[in-house]
């Protein structure tokens, strides 16, 4: 049974086999219980009623009168003092009296065949047509004392209602086969089509086509697989273009470093031009480097490889100390710093909140334009609020949802920012991330912009 509609179908058809079993236990059991000794004591009470009716009219004919009694739906055995037997309508096929259970009648004693017998399942015993099954009382005839046993003639009685019955429980067994074979299949069927649909998706082929209709627990199966597959389709265009990004980040300073080593190379070359070359190659080398180093931290960063090594220390001199590695830049641009740096203390990776104040920062300077501002505050209590403040060129509005993807750059600042990368923020995303931190982006073009970064002191 290696496909689950083979199972489905097999669970099924023994929870009905079984059902069928113990309900059939069950009414066997209630039967006992309930019905038994009241069948007994009817089937007495009738015996009693013939024994009289006979011994009151004595010149009655025995076989005649047993012969009408069994008529009106009986099975009659009459066994005399020889043991010789008669039986009156239709005969028992089953079972024989002993000796012993006929003398007891003869002598004056009432037979119960069924509490006797005491079988498993009385139930049965009902419907079987033995000689066993059967009430029994003494008998005064013309000849001596006889040994009258009777029991009802259920083929006479309820002949039809047997068969109908049985006709009945058999074609609902055979029909409720066919429902659990028919029924298996169409419970089965969404689980198929998710199997093929995740070969498909496997393949690339990310169109499930699923129906996502149904209300019951298939249906929502259905939809988070949907929801599952629109991830993952999403997932692998974003590796595409993380691929497509890093040969092209790569390929261009590498054309650019082939050139200009052959131009080097060329004997015509002065050697302030050759000066010039190498200098770019320098440069070019040193961002091709830069770009390894973001490629193998955002790496680390998604294997979580890189587990955070808390320390406290005072975050608002790992901001001046920052500053100061950066003056040159700001220096040239004539940018004005304000601070507002308390004395704060937190518990988080000094090395990993380096990077992020250290791309921030650099990105303020980068886009602000000479004489301008940049303000720098720090608040909060339990929980500690940087913020930077510029008033450079800006971010357009249908730019922000985007900033922190890998590789994105701003159509506003793309030209300005040719040098840069593009991973610069989703480091600092993910490294605030990792710190349980969050960090909120306001930019209006040409009004600047505003990064407030939010994390726990502790």
């Amino acid at each position: 049974m290696k496909s689950l509609y083979v199972r489905i179908v097999f669970t099924f058809v023994m929870v009905a086999m079984v059902s069928g079993i113990v309900g059939l236990l069950l009414t066997g059991l209630y039967y006992q219980d309930k019905q038994q000794s009241g069948n007994e004591q009817k089937m007495l009470g009738i015996a009693q009623n013939i024994k009289e009716q006979y011994e009151q009219n004595p010149g009655m004919d025995l076989d005649g009168y047993l012969t009408h009694v069994a008529a009106l739906g009986f099975q009659i055995y009459l066994a005399r003092a020889d043991q010789a037997g008669q039986a009156y309508g239709s005969p028992f096929k089953h079972g024989k009296l002993s000796e012993q259970q006929i003398q007891s009648v003869l002598e004056g004693n009432a037979y119960l065949g069924m509490e006797e017998q005491k079988e498993r399942l009385a139930l049965f015993s009902y419907f079987k047509n033995s000689v066993l099954n059967t009430a029994g009382l003494p008998l005064q005839t013309d000849k001596g004392t006889a040994a009258l046993f009777i029991r009802p003639d259920l083929q006479q009685q309820i002949g039809e209602i047997r068969i109908i019955a049985a006709i009945l429980i058999g074609f609902t067994f055979m029909i409720s086969l066919l429902l659990i074979v028919v029924l298996s299949r169409l419970i089965v069927k969404p689980v198929n089509q998710l199997t093929s649909a995740t070969k498909r998706m496997v393949a690339g082929d990310f169109n499930a086509g699923l129906e996502l209709s149904r209300k019951d627990e298939i249906g929502e199966l259905a939809r988070n697989f949907s929801v599952m597959t629109q991830a993952i389709k999403q997932l692998d265009q974003m590796r595409q273009e993380f691929v497509a990004n890093v040969s092209h980040e790569f390929q261009t300073p590498l054309t650019s470093m082939q050139g200009l080593a052959r131009a080097a190379l060329d004997k015509e070359t002065t050697a302030e031009q050759k000066a010039n070359y190498l200098t770019i190659i320098e440069k070019e080398s040193k961002r091709l480097s830069g770009l390894s180093k973001q490629l193998l931290t955002l790496a680390a960063l998604d294997k979580e490889q890189k587990p955070l090594r808390k320390t406290s220390y005072r975050l608002d001199e790992q901001i001046r100390q920052i500053l100061i590695t950066l003056e040159w830049q700001w220096t040239e641009k004539e940018l004005q710093l304000e601070l507002e740096l308390p004395d704060t203390v937190i518990c988080a990776d000094q090395q990993l909140l380096h990077e992020v104040w250290l791309n921030l920062l650099a990105n303020s300077i980068k886009f602000s334009d000479s004489g301008q501002t940049i303000r720098i505050t720090i608040t909060g209590g339990e929980m500690i609020v940087l913020e930077i403040c510029d008033e450079g060129i800006g971010i357009p509005e249908a730019d922000l949802p985007y900033i922190f993807d890998r590789f994105y750059k701003s159509s506003k600042t793309r030209d300005l920012s040719s040098t840069g990368s593009g991973l610069g923020l989703s480091i600092v995303h993910k490294l605030v991330s990792l710190h349980q931190g969050s960090i909120k982006v306001e930019s209006r073009p040409e009004a600047g912009t505003s990064v407030k970064v939010q994390l726990p002191r502790l």
